[in-house]
């Protein structure tokens, strides 16, 4: 045996095929006829011993623009915020990152816990009733919104808004055409919804309004003025929301929506190269039995201690599956923790003034690419983090991004490659994270690539 540490030797091997009755691995293979069977060797690299394929590897990792080397300015869903050493020190404990469901109660009140406390935040932050123990991600949220909204009011009929995230409108699609379900985008104005052709839209076949706030351009939408156009045909209020910008927005429950869901990344989940991120779903508690994935819930036992069990699983591993809300059969529990640990650090007011260091940072850079002589910002909407400002029209933003990279700086989203009448705008993110040289810097890099 080569590599002492692998986990088959070669006794192994012989010993497995004696007990099937074969002397070699090809013969595993001798139902697959010869002439579509792969001859000769992969192209792939030569073994490596361990320190080589650790260089190698490390090599590779180092060809990222990871945000210890580079100033992000990149958002569009996936944020460079703060993540506070203890996360991973509490994460990293066993009985967390190799839980599994709950099943069992007696032997999970942890993990059970941890869930309970993340719905508990998710409530309070989004002014609903009702959170589960966590979706996939935002987008599969918002998807699984639209598929509650429709077997609710039994309507086919959903209206979305063009200034959703392009992907989490796509993932609806995908979801909408297996539940043969009309999906319709409404446009923008002013880099928000246009409430009027919303409203000539709505009828009383529209199972449900979804938007999102701060939107994909980063605006605030006016819930307040969407609720009656939906609530008057019965129809359901769905809001799509960056849950740190609740440290300072007014909670969408409060404004009357019926569906509030989101990512969960930006509070202690790392960017990761896009993922895994982690999906909160809450609503009015009119609709809870309606709601995909589980409902952690607190109790006594019946020696009057404090527990935590399972209570409501609307998924189709708990009952007959013809009444399943939904098939989503998992949720990102390890991520929830992540954003329960630093909700739990920040505290209410922590929450309150990161959310607030955004607002202003943004804000200062808005200002500053104002001032600017080639480049202006494109809407006057108000904005939490992000906003989009407009570049030369022939400008082309992925040259510029590569520019920027040289520089130390990842750019911002190229919304071109969603909207065309956008070409040439770029979608700004500007966190806590940033300093006021790194974002006047950007600036002047930007104001010379941009002549």
């Amino acid at each position: 045996m080569t590599h002492r540490y692998l986990p088959m030797t070669d006794r192994d091997r012989t010993e497995m095929m004696e007990a099937i009755g074969i002397s070699s691995i090809e013969e595993l293979f001798a139902d697959i006829p010869a002439g579509v069977r792969f001859q000769g060797e992969m192209n792939i690299s030569e073994k490596m011993d361990e320190q080589t394929l650790l260089r190698y590897m490390r090599k590779l990792a180092g060809k990222n623009a990871d945000f210890d080397r580079y100033a992000s300015f990149l958002g569009a869903g996936i944020y460079d915020h703060h993540l506070p050493v203890v996360i991973n020190h509490v994460i990293s404990r066993s009985e967390f990152y190799t839980a599994y469901t709950p099943y069992q109660p007696e032997i999970s009140q942890g993990e059970l816990q941890a869930i309970f406390e993340f719905q508990s935040f998710i409530c309070e932050l989004t002014g609903m009733a009702v959170a589960n123990a966590s979706m996939y991600d935002g987008s599969t949220a918002l998807a699984e919104a639209g598929a509650l909204a429709s077997g609710a009011t039994k309507r086919s009929s959903l209206i979305v808004s063009r200034a959703v995230h392009p992907e989490a409108r796509q993932i609806l699609r995908t979801s909408a055409k297996g539940l043969n379900l009309e999906v319709i985008e409404i446009g923008c104005e002013h880099g928000v919804t246009d409430l009027a052709q919303l409203a000539a839209h709505v009828s009383d076949r529209t199972a449900a309004v979804i938007i999102q706030s701060p939107n994909f351009f980063g605006n605030i939408e006016d819930i307040a003025a969407i609720e009656p156009i939906i609530h008057q045909v019965d129809g359901l209020l769905v809001v799509s929301c960056n849950p740190l910008s609740l440290g300072l927005i007014e909670a969408p429950g409060k404004l009357g929506a019926d569906i509030v869901v989101g990512d969960a990344q930006p509070f202690g989940i790392p960017a990761a190269l896009g993922g895994p991120t982690c999906g909160y779903f809450s609503v009015a508690e009119k609709w809870m039995r309606r709601m995909p994935g589980r409902i952690v819930g607190q109790t006594v036992d019946r020696d009057g201690k404090r527990g935590f069990v399972l209570t409501l699983q609307a998924r189709e591993q708990h009952i007959r599956r013809e009444k399943a809300t939904s098939n989503i059969c998992s949720n990102q529990a390890l991520l929830a923790l992540c954003a329960s640990v630093y909700l739990s650090v920040m505290g209410k007011q922590g929450i309150q003034d990161v959310a607030r260091l955004n607002l202003q940072k943004a804000h200062y850079a808005a200002a500053r690419f104002a001032a600017s002589k080639s480049m202006k910002l494109a809407f006057k909407a108000p904005f939490f983090n992000e906003f989009v400002v407009k570049l030369n029209t022939s400008a082309d933003l992925k040259a510029i991004n590569s520019k920027l990279l040289q520089q130390g700086f990842i750019g911002g989203y190229d919304l071109g490659l969603d909207y065309p009448e956008l070409k040439g705008h770029m979608l700004v993110a500007v966190t806590e994270q940033r300093t006021r040289d790194e974002i006047d810097q950007l600036i002047s890099v930007l104001e010379a690539i941009n002549l």
